[in-house]
């Protein structure tokens, strides 16, 4: 199968955040993604997984041993910096904020999900517009398929992996046949497009 042409458009050249959202099966892709990530980056990377309810830091260390790019689980009221790579914390809903720093909400789980996906890329869309660029990864619920729909409305672009490369296929697949998609990406079709972001690498 040939390879999709995965390019952002001029107009995308101006990323500020890439989030990324998943459940079972994303880790893996995010060990993929991680080490081919080049310092400076020109955006920051949010990272919002469906973990157990336990507040421990075993996640962030897994992931910051990938990257040579700063990485950190949230704190309340933590500023969001181009070239920094951040981790919702487990049983908090992640916010942003009009002045780019996160907050923390522990109500009600969303989508059985708390960090849940839509409630960070719906918060994100309303700050960032079409300055956003939403991912979705592997999963076996359907959290994620709103926020990538509000993503589209606020003029950002929506990626999900393909169904067929993800280790659980409902959420992708609730995505596509829910949402305007721009891309459908295997593994290393959205490691080319997320380092393609990265305006330093022009």
């Amino acid at each position: 199968m040939a390879e999709t042409e995965i390019k952002p458009t001029p107009e995308r050249s101006d990323c500020k955040v890439v989030l990324i959202g998943g459940s079972t099966g994303s880790i893996e892709v995010l060990l993929d993604l991680l080490p081919t990530l080049r310092a400076p980056l020109s955006f920051a990377i949010i990272i919002v997984l469906h973990r157990k309810n336990t507040a421990d830091s075993t996640l962030a260390d897994l992931l910051s041993h990938k990257t040579s790019l700063p990485l950190k689980e949230v704190d309340d009221k933590d500023s969001i910096t181009a070239g920094s790579i951040y981790l919702a914390p487990a049983d908090y809903h992640l916010l942003i904020e009009q002045n780019a720093t996160f907050s923390l909400d522990d109500s009600e789980k969303v989508n059985h999900s708390r960090p849940s996906i839509d409630v960070t890329f719906e918060s994100a869309a309303e700050i960032y517009g079409p300055s956003l660029v939403g991912v979705l990864l592997s999963g076996a619920n359907a959290d994620g398929k709103d926020g990538l729909i509000a993503i589209k409305k606020a003029g950002g672009l929506a990626v999900v992996q393909q169904p067929e490369t993800a280790q659980a296929a409902f959420m992708p697949q609730q995505a596509i046949l829910n949402a305007p998609i721009d891309y459908v990406v295997t593994i290393p079709e959205l490691i080319r497009f997320v380092n393609q972001l990265n305006s330093f690498n022009d």
